[in-house]
């Protein structure tokens, strides 16, 4: 496979028709190279216009879901921005060539060991990965930008605790078939708005329906 030419095509064919047109976003997903974060056994997905496998049932999100997240978010270059469920570190890699910093938290140790090692090779630095269960894990901060790359069944007050005043959150929301994506930005008064963008069916997030929320 040329891999600079299916990059092409995948940007003219799959992200362009889903209205994704930003320029920064656009210049993030031609630099960064997929194919180095595609399990070597599936690598010819790895510009396809589906899910990838990654083990335990994860999968990385189709290109040009991860597109219209990157287009949705805004992300700033000053932005902190928090990734919950790594995978194989490609969204991170775009993320961070986005934002100012990137905190990425993954429940299986071997995703996190192996999204390291992609992000090693692609030459991408700066990010932190936690080997933690998002739904449980204790954090002390708030971010611009939050990006949660599995669904949930429902909003739940746990992730809109985690955004600053005037911060993004992009979240699949609901149980297949029927699953909706939504970009959620806090006011400075502490209200939301939630904007329905697209349907798609994600991956449910693993221990979702627990009810402990984050500690801030």
């Amino acid at each position: 496979m040329n891999y600079e030419i299916a990059r092409r095509q995948m940007l003219s064919q799959q992200i362009r028709t889903w209205d994704v047109l930003d320029p920064g976003v656009l210049a993030v997903l031609q630099a960064t190279p997929r194919e180095l974060f595609v399990p070597e056994s599936d690598r010819d997905l790895a510009f396809a216009d589906a899910e990838v496998p990654l083990g335990h049932g994860q999968c990385m999100m189709a290109p040009k879901v991860e597109a219209r997240l990157l287009q949705e978010l805004a992300i700033e270059s000053s932005d902190s921005v928090l990734e919950i469920g790594t995978g194989s570190g490609y969204l991170t890699a775009c993320l961070s060539q986005l934002a100012g910093t990137v905190q990425s938290i993954e429940i299986f140790a071997d995703l996190c060991r192996g999204a390291e090692a992609n992000l090693d090779r692609a030459g991408i630095t700066g990010v932190e990965i936690h080997n933690e269960d998002a739904t449980v894990a204790a954090l002390d901060s708030r971010f611009d930008v939050v990006a949660i790359t599995a669904s949930v069944p429902t909003l739940d007050d746990r992730w809109l605790r985690l955004l600053k005043p005037m911060g993004r959150l992009f979240v699949v929301v609901g149980r297949a078939p029927v699953m909706e994506a939504r970009l959620i930005r806090m006011h400075a008064d502490g209200s939301y708005s939630d904007k329905s963008l697209f349907e798609t069916v994600l991956t449910p997030m693993i221990n979702a329906d627990q009810p402990e929320p984050f500690v801030l």
